[in-house]
């Protein structure tokens, strides 16, 4: 697995992570066991840098991956691990103040059973707390040894600018895929000038840009996707011969277009880092297949023709799923 640093003066990891969403069931029913065979075959493939978060369960997701660590103590030493909170599970609200976040890390580090956050992320912003006092209790937090690095998710260029006035933000996490191409106005740019990992989650695009089917119309209610406008008609009908068009060229070149997909997102930044999102093991290494893909500047240009940037049809969150992540550009 090709390595990059996560943020400056950070540690090298795989440049496929894993997000590990779906080990809470966001996407779908799972077990402890299959979770536990994706995170083995995660060691197996060199995949070492493990995404998750407070409310993907809830608790569920950091639960199981600190059970894994408790079962296989060495664990520790090979996974690089970054969680969130800042986010209020039930009932869901943004609170991003100093007493919430230390009960939100405290947490966190008891399921996981570690002494330290790799990477402590605040999943969104509070708009009427100054992100830069929000920088400052992250600081606190690392000082104090319970967190080795800050980060945020889904904000904007010029909050990532505020914030790191105060301390060096060594990640955002915001999403980014063929499907999604906002980072590209700014984030990017902004990651880079100031030697900040940029984390893609969602690189394929909610399990769309793979070789697998998908059709909305038969997910369960509690799928995140019902209600995401992209997977909604008619935007949907126009977005699938989008993908179609992709797998077919994946397939003509001899890749599966999760690999492909994936290849892309990594194909010009070393700052960028992709953590797709799966439960199991065969998943994971499909997507470790990106790896050994190099893109042709005439791949790049097919890519280009095929899913074009603003090519795709409806937002990426409906107003209700938008909450507090930010708007630029």
């Amino acid at each position: 697995m090709k390595q990059r640093q996560l943020g400056k003066g950070g540690p090298m990891v795989g440049e496929i992570g894993l997000g590990a969403m779906s080990i809470g069931g966001f996407l779908g029913p799972t077990d402890q066991a299959t979770s536990f065979r994706t995170l083995d075959k995660a060691i197996e493939l060199g995949v070492t840098h493990i995404d998750t978060a407070l409310i993907y369960g809830p608790y569920i997701s950091e639960e199981v991956i600190g059970d894994y660590l408790k079962k296989n103590p060495s664990a520790k030493q090979k996974f690089t691990i970054g969680t969130k909170g800042g986010i209020n599970a039930s009932p869901r609200a943004v609170n991003n103040s100093e007493p919430f976040l230390r009960e939100c890390l405290e947490g966190s580090l008891s399921r996981l059973g570690v002494e330290a956050i790799d990477l402590y992320y605040v999943h969104r912003r509070q708009h009427d707390i100054p992100i830069e006092d929000v920088t400052a209790t992250l600081a606190k937090f690392k000082q104090e040894g319970k967190i080795k690095a800050l980060g945020f998710s889904e904000i904007a260029p010029a909050s990532l600018m505020r914030a790191s006035s105060v301390h060096h933000i060594s990640a955002v996490q915001n999403e980014y895929s063929l499907w999604t191409r906002l980072p590209e106005l700014g984030m990017l740019q902004a990651c880079k000038k100031l030697g900040t990992a940029f984390v893609a989650f969602s690189p394929l695009a909610r399990g769309v840009l793979s070789d697998r089917s998908i059709n909305p119309s038969i997910k369960a209610d509690s799928d995140f996707r019902k209600k995401v406008p992209r997977f909604m008609e008619p935007n949907w009908s126009f977005n699938k011969k989008l993908v179609q068009d992709l797998q077919a060229f994946a397939k003509s070149r001899g890749w599966t277009t999760e690999a492909l997909a994936l290849a892309w997102v990594l194909r010009h930044n070393d700052h960028v880092i992709a953590i797709p999102g799966t439960r199991t093991a065969e998943h994971l290494e499909q997507d470790v297949k990106a790896n050994g893909i190099k893109l042709t500047a005439d791949d790049i240009a097919k890519i280009e023709e095929i899913m074009p940037v603003g090519g795709v049809h409806g937002n990426r969150y409906s107003v209700e799923q938008q909450g507090a992540a930010e708007h630029y550009c």
